[in-house]
């Protein structure tokens, strides 16, 4: 009945985790396309903003890439294992290829810029590359590719948001779905190689934001996700209503739209959240009760050469200030263990950060040099693997033990869930979400179905799961 914590703890980017999508009616199409996406949760939403261009030219969508006329790997580099997957999956589809000639190969995404190279000339391994930004040309790109050539357009731009493209929703469970609210990053982070991938950071129109999601819900979906690199910075001036949008009133805009509708949204930076949306957090029950606050480290030395702006006492106050204004609410996090010069003593400070804001849950790596970022030229990654690998494996097994002591707490509680389906283990079992993010499953009872809410009293749990029955 329940899941793993394990299946839960990577890296937010979920590296590894293929996407491919369901079958639509092909009869309507004349040619097919597959696409399977890895990253984040914006890699994913940008699966469904391609499905739609592509569609608008023919195009529909095939859950079988063997059958496929465009085969498509959205890609993402936060991680070496995720270039890995991607070149070793990129193999797989060129044998394919050679058996069926007309079939073209492609490169979305994150990866698309840096290995360009590699993946055109160096390997030979695709046909089309395309970056975050250039979306719009793929169908140019895929003329030119059917005439033999090297089709390329990986030029970011500090415009573009797709705010017009309505996305198809690709593998949808038809009750929960990401809404992008802006693209790119501002924060050089020195790990991280968002800024260089995705370009600078722009906000999408408010307007277009909220309708999304109004259709969303008419639809019959419960649930939205607005979703952005940094979403506390999102800003957007509307000059027809002469009205500047910050993001507590982007999020109290789509609140409003019904009180059925659940609000959430990804992901938050220290340095940026604000009183103000935990205040509309607070004021609005269908806004959920869960922030995502990436710490990262919990050493102010180490905080200081990531770039993240932020110091160990300011992240323990505003995870006082969630706790002060919304005394219910999960707080999750990222950390990364074994970053540059990383002391014995640092990670110490980090256990005992994590001790202090007692997540919920984490997702945990250790550290990974990209090629390209402000870490690669500045510093040297020194701390051994099988340090980082034991600092790590110290980080999961806390992490573990405050999952399950969070998940404890919770043991007689009543939540209101929201079901998106079936459990993982049991066709005899509901699963689905409560406000704070916890998976709860339950006997399915009664007349309830899938997109409906539940109230679940929790009867016990594991790490990863509340067990619940409905009352």
């Amino acid at each position: 009945m329940s899941e793993t914590l394990s299946s839960r703890i990577h890296d937010e980017e979920r590296q590894g985790k293929a996407y491919a999508p369901v079958v639509e009616d092909l009869r309507a199409h004349r040619k097919k396309f597959y696409i399977e996406s890895y990253g984040c949760q914006m890699n994913f939403a940008d699966s469904e903003i391609v499905a739609s261009i592509l569609n608008e030219k023919g195009f529909g969508a095939t859950g079988n890439y063997q059958e496929a006329d465009l085969v498509l790997l959205n890609t993402c580099s936060i991680r070496e294992k995720a270039e890995q997957t991607v070149r070793h999956r990129l193999q797989m589809f060129r044998q394919v290829k050679e058996n069926k000639p007309g079939m073209l190969i492609g490169v979305l995404g994150c990866m698309a810029e840096r290995l360009k190279g590699k993946f055109l000339e160096e390997e030979k391994l695709v046909d089309i590359v395309v970056g975050p930004d250039a979306y719009r040309t793929l169908p140019g790109l895929i003329e030119e590719a059917e005439s033999g050539q090297r089709a390329v357009n990986v030029l970011l731009s500090r415009e573009e948001t797709y705010a017009d493209i309505s996305p198809i929703r690709l593998d949808s469970n038809g009750v929960t779905a990401f809404v992008s609210i802006m693209r790119g990053c501002n924060n050089m982070c020195s790990f991280c190689v968002v800024p260089f991938t995705r370009g600078r950071e722009r906000s999408r129109d408010a307007a277009s934001i909220v309708r999304e999601c109004e259709d969303l819900f008419k639809r019959g979906y419960k649930e939205v996700t607005l979703l952005g690199q940094n979403v506390d910075s999102y800003y957007y001036v509307d000059e027809g209503k002469d009205e500047i949008v910050t993001f507590a009133r982007l999020l109290e805009k789509v609140a409003l739209i019904a009180p059925s509708l659940r609000v959430r949204f990804s992901t938050s930076h220290p340095k940026d959240i604000t009183d103000e949306v935990l205040y509309i957090m607070a004021k609005y029950e269908n806004i959920c009760k869960y922030i995502h606050l990436p710490v990262q480290s919990g050493s102010t030395r180490i905080l200081q050469l990531m770039n993240r702006t932020y110091t160990r006492e300011w992240y323990i106050a505003r995870v006082g200030r969630i706790r002060e204004i919304l005394p219910d609410c999960g707080i999750s996090s990222d950390i990364i263990a074994g970053f540059c010069t990383e002391t014995e003593e640092d990670h110490q400070e980090t256990l005992a950060l994590m001790q202090h804001a007692r997540y919920d849950m984490s997702y945990m790596f250790f550290y990974s040099e990209r090629p390209g970022t402000l870490a690669a030229r500045r510093y040297a990654d020194d701390v051994a693997e099988d340090v980082k690998k034991r600092r790590l494996d110290e980080i999961v097994k806390l992490q573990n033990s405050l999952s399950l002591e969070s998940n404890r707490q919770d043991i007689g509680k009543i939540f209101t869930v929201l079901i998106e389906g079936d459990s993982k283990k049991s066709a005899a079992d509901w699963r689905g979400r409560n406000s704070q993010n916890k998976v709860v499953v339950f006997p399915k009872e009664g007349n309830l179905q899938k997109g409906d809410y539940a109230q679940v009293k929790v009867e016990d749990c594991t790490g990863a799961t509340l067990i619940g029955k409905v009352i």
